[in-house]
């Protein structure tokens, strides 16, 4: 009987370990296209933005939670900033749309949240938690489609700040290369 449990035990292992293959994205990398709608049925694709401007995908758990509201807001607060500069900015969670319009709809966002319900885009980018909910880890994509910056969020309150701020480096270097 005790042979059982162990041979059970190792195959759930096995098994639970070989069910989630998801590859550690790095800086450098090619950021995994996706093609997700937001609440109202628009949809966005990442390579439409390749070559136009960079992109800032930021994964968030749960639409309408007291840290998601406060990233959200900060977002929309300094949407101006990001506009004026071309930036997109992507939010994505696993949520469904519905949760999705009533999140916008309540906090009046003026950005697209994307929805993942099947989880597909939030596990190609490595940020799925064994509850179905999505990691708080922001990417930042530069015009040649490559992630630039990957920052697992642990400030909420300097989120906005943090991906403008990167960003715009970004675009200052892009800037001076394609100069040279």
């Amino acid at each position: 009987m005790n042979s059982v449990i162990k041979i059970l035990f190792f195959f759930f292992i096995i098994l639970s370990v070989c069910s989630f293959p998801q590859v550690k994205l790095k800086i450098g990398d090619k950021a995994p296209n996706f093609l997700l709608q937001d609440a109202f049925g628009n949809s966005y694709k990442l390579s439409s933005y390749i070559g136009k401007s960079p992109v800032v995908i930021y994964f968030y758990p749960k639409a309408g939670s007291s840290g998601c509201t406060k990233q959200a807001c900060a977002i929309r607060d300094d949407w101006n900033k990001f506009e004026k500069n071309n930036i997109k900015v992507f939010g994505i969670s696993t949520d469904t749309k519905e949760d999705i319009k009533k999140f916008v709809e309540d906090y009046n966002l003026n950005f697209p949240l994307l929805s993942d319900e099947d989880k597909k885009v939030t596990e190609q980018y490595s940020v799925l938690k064994e509850n179905g909910t999505a990691k708080r880890v922001t990417f930042i994509i530069d015009k040649e489609g490559k992630i630039a910056d990957i920052l697992e969020v642990k400030e909420i309150d300097s989120h906005a700040d943090y991906v403008f701020n990167a960003t715009i480096k970004l675009n200052s270097k892009s800037q001076k290369t394609n100069s040279k």
